[in-house]
């Protein structure tokens, strides 16, 4: 029996990312829920939660399918750095962010909703990223392109900032908004086989 593919998210890069592993979704259904964090709640638990509200919140709406749900949360140590909605929010991120390491946590959760049962799949994938020390010309240059706003952590690494970055361990999809190779074993894992 087939069962739609469901992204519990409104992120072009998400749906882009997805079709890079051949994955045209068959709903999108953007999921929306508070995403404040809590008091004292670690980066990597909002990321977790996050997704799974997202998740959540799109299966119980629906019949049947795959639906899947992601957040991503940037932090220098345990500080959330904002998604920046405005160019002052992207340059106290970049401040943030110059001549320092931060980590970019993605949570996803994914659910196979069939004949009323519920199977989860949960990860959160990390990566580690360093910018160069920014100089203020390059803070206000980066602000002028545009490319942070709407971003986790006030950047786009698929953009020019990939020339601010001096190192990356992990994923960069995972940088991008969604962890490719966890994806597709998670979907694998629950019987999802519209996958090349």
């Amino acid at each position: 029996m087939y069962l739609p593919f469901i992204l519990a998210s409104a992120s072009p890069n998400r749906v882009e990312l997805l079709s890079k592993i051949g994955i045209v979704p068959d709903h999108i259904i953007p999921a929306d829920i508070s995403e404040i964090e809590r008091p004292k709640e670690l980066p990597r638990e909002v990321a977790k939660r996050l997704a799974y509200e997202k998740a959540m919140k799109v299966a119980s709406s629906i019949q049947e399918g795959y639906i899947v749900g992601a957040d991503t949360v940037a932090a220098v140590g345990r500080r959330i750095l904002p998604k920046a909605l405005d160019n002052e929010m992207v340059r106290f991120c970049l401040n943030m962010l110059s001549g320092k390491r931060h980590r970019l946590y993605t949570g996803v959760t994914i659910i196979k909703k069939s004949n009323g049962m519920f199977i989860e799949r949960h990860r959160i994938v990390q990566t580690i990223l360093k910018f160069k020390a920014l100089t203020d010309d390059e803070i206000e240059s980066y602000i002028k392109s545009g490319e942070g706003l709407d971003k986790a952590g006030g950047y786009a690494i698929q953009g020019l900032a990939q020339g601010y970055i001096e190192y990356i361990g992990g994923s960069f999809s995972n940088v991008v908004g969604l962890p490719l190779y966890e994806v597709r074993n998670m979907l694998l894992s629950l019987g999802y086989r519209n996958i090349p």
